[in-house]
């Protein structure tokens, strides 16, 4: 019975990408109003778990960026702008993503370290991107602008954290004329702007649990995608350390450790966007409005918008963490705690600090697009590009 469910399921997705395909928006019309606009450095967009980019067969069936909207990338360039959708590992740490990412713009061979893959089990190399840059120019000069959606926010914020600072391990490590440029730093002019969208900054409670409560289960929905990517091979999941994958970095304990080496830059915008589906009740928890809310986060939501505890680290969650968009908590995801922060204000907007957007009412798909609750997030898009390109130098 339950394998028949999870067939049925799988052809309910098919049937979506198939609809998807025919009545997607085309990005033809108008251009967006560039006359304020002071730069136009391309726009790199980063998936989150379990998603996928430009590299990966299935993007053209249905994009993750748009969704059944209509292709993201597609329909800003028709406006004017210069945009992109990284492919990076479904699964893999903060870290792996980064030097996937910067394989892609850099137009190279991943290398994710002769240190780090030598601690964590897999192949020091990757994919090699030789003559297929994700974008024309990447430097100092030509810039760009990094947006990164659920756990792409802590892989666009590892990517320019490294840039700046490069890594004191792997140049320790490795022998001298064969360190990647990457992990040399020095490069934290080369990134504009940084987005980070519905991120979980501080980790997500999602992986916290009562002492009698049992793990969730994978959502059917999740291991249906994984199993459509084919990328990233060398690095299977059971042949890699537990500190290697994405659900180590996204628990609170360690995103905290992260937040002490991703530090912000003072040559970087950075902006945040976080998401709400759930509302608060009289009894102190928040409930998730089903209306607006994926059924595959709707448990998920209520969930979180219940618990409260300490983790073993000594990090509280409190009714402070309730509220959330399906899978990460608003608190989490408006920036890291500890860091400089700032409601955005249009008339003050200052680089090296958290520029906190106002909440997104939606669950933690409505910033892609949304899958079965359909959002139009074309207008938020050109509306946030058109405001980094009016900033300046």
């Amino acid at each position: 019975m339950k394998a028949i469910t999870h067939q049925l399921k799988f052809k309910l997705i098919s049937l979506a990408l198939a609809i998807a395909v025919l009545f997607g928006a085309s990005g033809a019309g108008l251009k967006a109003d560039s006359s304020g606009w002071k730069t136009n450095y391309p726009y790199v967009f980063v998936h989150g778990l379990s998603g996928w980019g430009s590299y990966d067969a299935v993007n053209r069936l249905m994009p993750y960026w748009g969704m059944f909207g209509g292709d993201l990338m597609e329909y800003l360039n028709a406006r004017g702008f210069h945009a992109f959708a990284a492919s990076v590992d479904p699964s893999g740490s903060a870290w792996d993503r980064a030097c996937e990412l910067y394989a892609q713009l850099a137009g190279t061979r991943v290398d994710y370290g002769k240190a780090h893959s030598a601690r964590c089990g897999h192949a020091r190399f990757g994919e090699d991107f030789t003559g297929r840059a994700l974008i024309p120019a990447f430097s100092a000069k030509d810039r760009i602008n990094l947006l990164g959606h659920s756990f792409g926010g802590a892989t666009v914020r590892m990517f320019a954290a490294v840039m700046a600072n490069g890594s004191d391990e792997e140049k320790k490590a490795t022998p001298e004329g064969e360190l990647s440029p990457y992990f040399a730093g020095g490069k934290a002019k080369w990134i504009y702007s940084l987005t980070s969208l519905a991120a979980p900054h501080n980790g997500t409670t999602a992986y916290c649990r009562d002492e009698y409560e049992t793990p969730p289960k994978q959502n059917p929905l999740r291991a249906a995608l994984e199993g459509l990517m084919n990328r990233f091979t060398e690095k299977k999941k059971e042949d890699r350390i537990e500190s290697d994958h994405a659900d180590y970095d996204m628990t609170l304990d360690n995103a905290a450790a992260l937040n002490r080496i991703l530090t912000v830059s003072r040559a970087t915008y950075y902006f945040s966007f976080a998401c709400s589906c759930t509302d608060r009740q009289s009894d102190g928890t928040w409930k998730v409005e089903a209306r607006i809310t994926e059924q595959m986060f709707r448990s998920s939501g209520d969930r979180l918008g219940q618990l409260s505890g300490v983790t073993e680290g000594g990090i509280v969650y409190d009714e402070s963490w309730r509220e959330n968009d399906g899978l990460v908590n608003t608190v989490s995801a408006k920036a890291p705690f500890g860091q400089p922060q700032q409601d955005y204000d249009s008339a003050n907007v200052p680089r090296g600090v958290w520029n906190v957007m106002p909440v997104v009412r939606g669950d933690h798909m409505a910033l892609e697009g949304g899958l079965f609750h359909v959002n139009d997030v074309k207008p938020l898009y050109v509306e946030h590009l058109s405001r980094i390109n009016a900033l300046g130098e």
